[in-house]
């Protein structure tokens, strides 16, 4: 039996080098919204927590002196380093360390923004709270991610199919839990905008490898899915589409 940070560690330490190219990460209208609220509010220092192969960091980094890439796992800071090697970006600096207990003091960053991540934390409020803390007054608590639906077939269904493809997935929290959330560290949060994610079956399960079996299950809860389920996550042979929200909020 593993926990669940050495089960992050474990998918992601070999699925780093996919996540690095791969095209829901490296692009999206929730991405550009995120690098435009940090031009606008003249963001000097930016935290990118849960970077993965670092995406946010390097679109942010044009327009920032400095970005901090913050993940536990070790393959992907190696990532966010090669790839702004790459794009000759060096005030990106890569740290390590776990979303719940941010390593910074207080104050210390303009901007603290989540993307594709928080679905991970086994304490969200903790992780919302301490990006909050991190942040300046006047600073930006950001979250980019899918969001479960209220209804609790369409959230067990959801849930399910994220377990099965990567076992270290936590949760993909409703915008009710994301309002408590914020609420619970002092913040009013705004929907900035919603999506709905269109993705490739072979490419979702390829990226994070997962296991042949657990691919037979997964196609099989989707060709066995009510026809209420299909037609909400828009289920064909080879794609289906998962629903997304990028939530901000300003530190008091």
């Amino acid at each position: 039996m593993t926990s669940v940070n050495e089960s992050i560690q474990q998918q992601f330490a070999s699925a780093a080098h996919a996540y690095r190219h791969s095209p829901v990460h490296a692009q999206g209208e929730d991405l550009a919204q995120i690098v435009a609220l940090a031009q606008t509010q003249g963001a000097r220092v930016a935290l990118d927590v849960g970077c993965g192969a670092g995406h946010v960091s390097i679109n942010m980094a044009p327009h920032i002196a400095r970005v901090v890439a913050f993940d536990m796992t070790q393959a992907m800071l190696r990532q966010v380093q090669a790839f702004a090697e790459e794009k000759k970006l060096p005030q990106v600096a890569a740290c390590a360390g776990n979303a719940q207990r941010l390593p910074f003091a207080d104050h210390s960053f303009d901007i603290a923004v989540t993307r594709y991540s928080a679905h991970h934390w086994q304490d969200p409020a903790a992780g919302i709270r301490e990006m909050m803390r991190v942040v300046r007054p006047g600073g930006w608590v950001i979250v980019s991610d899918i969001i479960a639906l209220e209804d609790y077939v369409h959230d067990t269904f959801l849930q399910t199919i994220e377990t099965l493809r990567d076992p270290s997935h936590v949760r993909d929290f409703r915008l009710s839990e994301w309002q408590s959330f914020y609420a619970g560290a002092g913040l009013v949060m705004t929907v900035a905008m919603q999506w709905v994610l269109p993705l490739d079956f072979d490419a979702w399960v390829k990226r994070i490898n997962t296991q042949p079996s657990k691919v037979a299950l997964l196609r099989q809860l989707m060709d066995e899915a009510s026809t209420e389920v299909q037609a909400m996550f828009a289920i064909t042979s080879t794609h289906f589409s998962l629903p997304g929200a990028l939530l901000v909020g300003q530190k008091p």
